[in-house]
């Protein structure tokens, strides 16, 4: 089973559709294929040794140990049970982890959300209109939608995980810095020039 990542005050928190069986055996989202994991790395949102990602075993440290301590990162899943690819998923059967997300989401206070896939954000939203990129904000978290994981190339997901990060970083570094005193306003700023 996969225990879920959940702390308050998370740079970013990952929603994912439901586990593979080979990630719910191993305890790890994603690790099935590692993909996933490989881009966190490249996007630097996590500082590991590739090598160490592919391991099965130094992987689980990593995630029982590290995801949240040192990177301040959650995970959830909207469909606790397993199946091989998506289309296994129930109708309806999303439902309480819909609820469960938006509970940890108010009282857990992410920076930003991230949903991973359109099927994640769809079932999530009960619509299937929707567009990769940012989404409208839940409570004070910022939401987008990446692209699946191991879909297409590395480079766009990449891409996608860096700006996440940035904003999530950005979003930390500004609620823990101290308010400067207020500074007159040069007059080309305040016009906008």
């Amino acid at each position: 089973m996969i225990r879920y990542k959940v702390a308050k005050n998370a740079k970013i928190l990952f929603v994912g559709i439901n586990p593979h069986p080979g990630s719910y055996r191993r305890g790890v989202p994603f690790s099935n294929n590692k993909m996933f994991w490989y881009l966190l790395n490249r996007a630097g949102l996590l500082d590991e040794v590739e090598t160490d990602l592919k391991r099965d075993e130094t992987l689980k440290h990593i995630y029982d140990k590290k995801f949240i301590p040192k990177y301040a990162l959650n995970f959830i899943n909207l469909v606790d049970r397993p199946t091989v690819d998506v289309t296994g998923v129930k109708k309806g059967e999303e439902q309480a982890g819909v609820r469960r997300a938006l509970r940890i989401i108010r009282t857990r206070q992410p920076k930003v959300v991230c949903f991973i896939g359109k099927v994640t954000f769809n079932k999530f939203r009960g619509s299937r209109e929707c567009d990769y990129g940012w989404q409208k904000t839940i409570g004070n978290a910022k939401v987008y939608l990446m692209h699946f994981p191991i879909r297409g190339p590395a480079s766009i997901r990449v891409k996608e995980l860096r700006e996440i990060g940035h904003t999530a970083d950005v979003s930390t570094r500004f609620q823990s810095r101290p308010k400067a005193p207020a500074r007159r306003k040069n007059c080309k700023t305040a016009a906008g020039l």
